[in-house]
């Protein structure tokens, strides 16, 4: 345990921020820091971090839902977009941010394990497909002629950025950009996934006619970025 928790009988906010994840410099900026705030409220209240990673299916998950139901009723006009786009927006940011709590959490009380990791995983997995089906559905009720192959492949391409992630927390964890200057963080924060939903549900809220635009935005994106990963992982396997 840290020695600020130590000395105060319980972690601080300060002490499971210091063992985030990163995520990138939106996530860093905002999500990692509620996560640690969430996280001190659990410890509090002897919540076990399979709780939070729970709390992050169900909100996030009830989120999406809301957001696939309105689709059709905002792009006829019968509900107004802008509530349902601040639900999506504060919703999924609050959602992210128990995800990040659930990792700190463990880590700083000792908690960690191999079936909350998995746990932790399947939630993530479950609560981008449900993000993936709320943007597809608002991207088709106001655009109906949406190609069906540019849906299936922003939802095939959108978890390019979480498989990666996972990737990464292997034995032999490697980036093809290890730089950690400002104009470099600035370009990857179309990889940040804090940053990445916070302008999914600006969309929703200003613009949902714009989420066409969202989705093939960042198809090209991940498929780039999948492109890229494919090369540098085949270059670094050759020269093996």
């Amino acid at each position: 345990m840290p020695s600020n928790a130590a000395d105060t009988g319980a972690p601080t906010a300060a002490d499971y921020y210091a063992v985030n994840r990163g995520g990138g410099l939106f996530s860093e900026a905002l999500s990692q820091h509620l996560g640690a705030r969430i996280a001190v409220v659990a410890h509090k209240h002897r919540l076990a971090p399979t709780v939070l990673t729970v709390l992050n299916l169900g909100i996030g998950g009830l989120v999406s839902i809301v957001v696939v139901a309105a689709a059709e009723p905002i792009a006829d006009g019968r509900v107004w977009a802008w509530p349902i786009g601040l639900l999506a927006l504060l919703g999924w940011q609050l959602a992210y941010a128990f995800d990040c709590a659930d990792g700190q959490l463990a880590r700083v009380t000792n908690q960690k394990s191999a079936a909350g990791g998995r746990l932790d995983v399947l939630c993530d997995v479950a609560v981008q497909i449900s993000l993936v089906a709320a943007l597809a559905a608002t991207a088709e009720a106001q655009v109906p002629d949406t190609p069906a192959w540019l849906l299936a492949a922003f939802a095939g391409t959108w978890m390019v950025n979480l498989v990666t992630s996972v990737m990464q927390t292997g034995d032999n964890p490697t980036s093809m950009v290890t730089s950690r200057s400002l104009p470099v963080r600035l370009v990857k924060l179309v990889r940040d996934y804090g940053a990445v939903i916070a302008l999914a549900g600006l969309v929703l809220t200003v613009a949902p006619q714009w989420t066409i635009w969202f989705v093939g935005l960042f198809t090209l994106v991940n498929a780039a970025f999948l492109a890229a990963s494919v090369m540098f992982s085949a270059r670094e396997a050759l020269r093996h």
